[in-house]
C-alpha cells in the first residue's frame, strides 16, 4: 500500500500492539526426525495460541532471498526492505548511541581469525568475550591515518563499530567480510569512481589494524561490512501515529529502533527481564518491539538442541505477554537461521497474529508447516504492520 494512503487511514487510539521478534526463528528439519527446531520443541502454550490466532509464513525480502537482520526488521516495521535498505554500520552506530554527523560513514566490525596465509579461519574469532573486545578496541584507537578520524566502539562479543570522518567520504563501498572461511579478506573496493578516495583511505586503516592485531589470538583481524551514512526513513509516529518503544539488548537492534524513532528502553539480558521491561512501561506506549537474539546465535553455531530449548523457554513465558491483554500480539522472526546451515536462509518465517478482533484460522500449532496452512499463507513481511494496525483498530475505511 502506498505510504501516503496508509497514513490517511490511521486512526489514533490507545490500543496496544506487541511485536515479539524471535531472531532467526525459522529452521530446517533434522534428517533423523524430519522436524525443525520449532516443531521439535514442546510448546503447548504457543500451539494453543496459534489455534486462537491467524498464522502464515512471512517472506522478509522475497522468494529465495536470505535477508540480513536489517532488511528483515525493516520489512516487519512496514518499510521497503530494498528501497529503504540501511547499512549495518549505521545501525551499529545508532545502537551504541554515537552522535553521527551527516557525512560520517559507519561500518560494522567483526573481530576475526586469519591464518598465516591470510585466509579467514573464523569470521567471529570464537565469539570472544566483550571484555576482550573492549581491550582490542582500545588498542585500535591508537592507529593514526592522516586525513581521517576514526571512532571505535564495542558492541558485544566479536562485534564492534567504526565511524569514519573526513572531508567528503562516500559509503559506496564493498564489504571486506567474505562471508565464508578458507579465503582471504578482500580489501575495500569502491562501487563507483567517486568512492575510490574513500576506499583508499579506509584500506590504509585496515592495513594498520591488521598489523596492530598481529600478535593477538584468536582476534587477529577485522572484517568490515555495511558501510553507510545515515538515511531519513521517517518515524513510527509520522507514519503510523504510534508512540513506539523498543525492548532489545543488542546494539544493532537498538539502532534499528532509533532509526525509526522508537523510544529505546533500558532492559536486562534475559527473556524474563525483557518482559519485566514490557510490563513496567505498558501504559506509556502504544507499540512495543521486543527482540530476543538467542535463537539466531544458536542457529549460527549449528546448535539445533539449544534452539529447541530456547523455543521451549519462550513457550513458558507466553502467558506473561497475554496477561497484559494486548489488542494485537505478533510472534515471528526477522529471518530464518537453521542450525543445519549455520547461517541466515531464504526460508519463510513462521508468523502468528493474535487479536480479539481477528477470526482464528485452522492453524493447529506454531511451526513452519503448521503456519503454512494458516489463512495468511506465504506473504510479504512488509504487510505485517498493516495487519497489526488493522487488528488493533487503528485503520479507518478506505473509500466511500
Amino acid at each position: 500500500m502506498p505510504r501516503d494512503l496508509l497514513r490517511e487511514l490511521i486512526v489514533p487510539s490507545d490500543s496496544r500492539i506487541v511485536l515479539f521478534v524471535i531472531d532467526g526463528l525459522g529452521g530446517m528439519p533434522r534428517p533423523e526426525t524430519g522436524l525443525t527446531e520449532l516443531e521439535t520443541a514442546h510448546t503447548p502454550d504457543l500451539d494453543q495460541l496459534a489455534a486462537r490466532s491467524i498464522c502464515g509464513l512471512s517472506e522478509p525480502v522475497g522468494a529465495g532471498i536470505a535477508p540480513g537482520s536489517g532488511p528483515g526488521h525493516l520489512a516487519l516495521f512496514g518499510y521497503d526492505p530494498i528501497a529503504d535498505l540501511v547499512g549495518r554500520g549505521i545501525l551499529s552506530a545508532l545502537g551504541v548511541d554515537f552522535p553521527l554527523a551527516p557525512t560520517d560513514v559507519a561500518a560494522r566490525i567483526n573481530f576475526a581469525t586469519i591464518d598465516a596465509s591470510g585466509n579467514v579461519v573464523d569470521r567471529r574469532a570464537g565469539r570472544i568475550g566483550t571484555d576482550v573486545n573492549r581491550r582490542l578496541v582500545a588498542k585500535l584507537r591508537g592507529i593514526r591515518v592522516p586525513g581521517l578520524e576514526v571512532f571505535l566502539e564495542t558492541e558485544s562479543e566479536h562485534r564492534a563499530v567504526a565511524i569514519f570522518r573526513a572531508g567528503d567520504l562516500s559509503d559506496a563501498l564493498d564489504d571486506t567480510d567474505p562471508q565464508r572461511t578458507g579465503v582471504p579478506a578482500p580489501s575495500i573496493v569502491a562501487r563507483d569512481l567517486g568512492a575510490e578516495p574513500t576506499a583508499a583511505l579506509l584500506n590504509r586503516w585496515i592495513v594498520e589494524a591488521r598489523a596492530t592485531l598481529a600478535d593477538e589470538h584468536p582476534a587477529n583481524m577485522v572484517l568490515l561490512r555495511g558501510f553507510a551514512q545515515r538515511p531519513d526513513l521517517g518515524t513510527f509516529e509520522t507514519r503510523y501515529g504510534l508512540n513506539a518503544a523498543s525492548i532489545a539488548v543488542y546494539p544493532m537492534y537498538r539502532g534499528l529502533a532509533r532509526l525509526v524513532g522508537m523510544d529505546v528502553l533500558d532492559t536486562g539480558k534475559t527473556l524474563d527481564e525483557l518482559i519485566d521491561t514490557l510490563e513496567t512501561n505498558w501504559t506509556r506506549h502504544t507499540f512495543f518491539y521486543v527482540h530476543l537474539k538467542a535463537a539466531d546465535a544458536a542457529g549460527e553455531d549449528g546448535d539445533f538442541d539449544r534452539r529447541v530449548r530456547i523455543f521451549e523457554e519462550v513457550d513458558s513465558r507466553i502467558e506473561r505477554f497475554l496477561a497484559l491483554k494486548p489488542d494485537c500480539l505478533v510472534i515471528t522472526g526477522d529471518h530464518s537461521t537453521p542450525a543445519l546451515l549455520k547461517q541466515h536462509s531464504w526460508h519463510p518465517v513462521p508468523f502468528l497474529l493474535y487479536s480479539p478482533n481477528e477470526i482464528p484460522d485452522r492453524c493447529a500449532a506454531f511451526g513452519e508447516r503448521a503456519c503454512a496452512a494458516g489463512s495468511l499463507g506465504v506473504f510479504p513481511a512488509q504487510a505485517a504492520m498493516q495487519l497489526m494496525l488493522a487488528a488493533s483498530l487503528k485503520l479507518t475505511k478506505y473509500g466511500a
